[in-house]
């Protein structure tokens, strides 16, 4: 279940507010109609830290996934990826 509160509401009621997170419940604040901030329980950050911080084992994974079937990538591989150019010319008009 997820809430969202302003963040007048959550100054206000933060006891109650992290009561309902320690329940279970994410809470979205908002300024002004848009979202700030979540608050999440202890056990669902901890879940993202842990994905956030596998990203290079996942890396080595591919990696190595990509040699046993051998696939190899050199720097010229990646040379024409990216546009280099300017962009388009400017013209100024009055």
């Amino acid at each position: 279940m997820d809430k969202t509160v302003s963040v007048a509401e959550a100054k206000n009621k933060l006891p109650s507010i992290i009561h309902e997170v320690e329940r279970g419940v994410t809470v979205k604040i908002t300024r002004h109609g848009k979202a700030v901030a979540v608050m999440v329980p202890q056990r669902d950050y901890e879940k993202i830290r842990e994905k956030r911080q596998d990203f290079g084992g996942d890396l080595d994974k591919f990696r190595y996934l990509l040699s046993s079937e051998k696939i190899f990538f050199t720097e010229s591989d990646f040379l024409d990826l990216r546009d280099t150019t300017a962009g388009r010319e400017f013209v100024w008009t009055e």
